[in-house]
C-alpha cells in the first residue's frame, strides 16, 4: 500500500516527546522488537507496518488483526524510519498504562534514576535491571523519556518487561519510608565490603556527568561506593555500568 502523507506525518512525530504524550503513542521498529511487542504485548498494538515477505514469514503477526497490518515499500519504510541500518518492520504502539503494586516495591529491589538523560545509557540499565530480575525502574522528571525511540531500541525488549513510573525520590519515600535508599558517591561505603540488608531498597543511579543531585542525596539512607583500583586516573564510571555492577552485587549477595 502507499503510505499517505499525513500518516508518514504521523509517525515521524512520534519521535518527539510531546507528541507521545498527545496521542498516547510510540514507536518500536527492527525485527526483533516487533517480534517481541507482538508475540508479549500484542493488546498494545495499533499498526504495523512492514515489508509484505516479513508479514508473510512471522508468525507472530499472523496473531494480530488483518485491519492492523499494513504492507509498504522498502522506499516508503526508510521515509518514516528512524534506524540507520535497513529496516523491515515498524510499529506503533500504544504507551502502557503502567500500574506499580505497593507490594513489588516494599519486598523487592527498584531502581531510581536521577536525571539519566542518555538514551542509550537508560536503554542500557532497563536490560541491567531486566537481567538481574528488578521488576520498577522509576525515574526522575529531568530523565529522557522511556519511550523515546533510542531508548526503545537500546532496551532490547526490556522495556516490555521493566515497569518504568515517574516518581521523586520524596514521593517515593512518603510511601515508602521504612524502605532503604541506596546511593553511590565517593565517599560512600565500600559496597563490596558492606553489611548492608540487600533483599529489598531502592537503588539510586545518578546522571552521566553530575552524579547524584542533591535532592536525590538528602533522601539516601545508605551512602555506598565502588572502589577503583589505587592506580586508577578514571574520574567516574558510565552511569549503566554502574548500575550493572550494583545490581550484580545486591541481587547476589541475598
Amino acid at each position: 500500500m502507499t503510505l499517505s502523507k499525513n500518516k508518514e506525518k504521523f509517525i515521524k512525530s512520534l519521535r518527539l516527546k510531546k507528541f507521545r504524550q498527545k496521542y498516547n503513542n510510540f514507536i518500536v521498529e527492527g525485527d526483533k522488537m516487533a517480534r517481541e511487542l507482538l508475540g508479549q504485548k500484542p493488546e498494545l498494538v495499533i499498526a504495523v507496518f512492514a515489508l509484505e515477505e516479513w508479514l508473510s514469514r512471522v508468525e507472530e503477526a499472523a496473531d494480530v488483526a488483518a485491519e492492523k497490518l499494513f504492507p509498504v515499500s522498502g522506499a516508503a519504510l526508510r521515509r518514516i524510519s528512524g534506524l540507520d541500518t535497513p529496516n523491515q518492520v515498524l510499529v506503533v504502539s500504544s504507551i502502557p498504562n503502567t500500574v506499580i503494586a505497593a507490594g513489588q516495591v516494599e519486598n523487592s529491589l527498584s531502581l531510581y534514576l536521577d536525571g539519566i538523560q542518555d538514551p542509550g545509557n537508560f536503554g542500557a540499565i532497563l536490560r541491567i535491571a531486566d537481567w538481574f530480575g528488578i521488576g520498577c525502574v522509576f525515574t526522575s522528571a529531568g530523565c529522557v523519556d522511556p519511550y523515546n525511540p533510542k531508548v526503545v531500541q537500546a532496551s532490547m525488549g526490556s522495556l516490555l518487561r521493566v515497569a518504568c513510573a515517574e516518581a521523586s525520590l520524596e514521593a517515593l519515600h512518603r510511601e515508602y519510608p521504612a524502605l532503604p535508599v541506596y546511593g553511590a558517591v565517593l565517599d560512600g561505603e565500600n559496597i563490596f565490603k558492606a553489611g548492608l540488608d540487600k533483599a529489598k531498597g531502592i537503588i539510586v543511579i545518578g546522571n552521566e556527568g553530575r552524579g547524584l543531585s542533591p535532592e536525590a542525596e538528602r533522601f539516601l539512607s545508605h551512602r555506598i561506593s565502588i572502589p577503583r583500583a589505587a592506580q586508577s586516573r578514571a574520574e567516574s564510571l558510565n552511569a549503566a555500568i554502574a548500575a550493572g555492577i550494583l545490581c550484580a552485587v545486591f541481587t547476589n549477595m541475598h
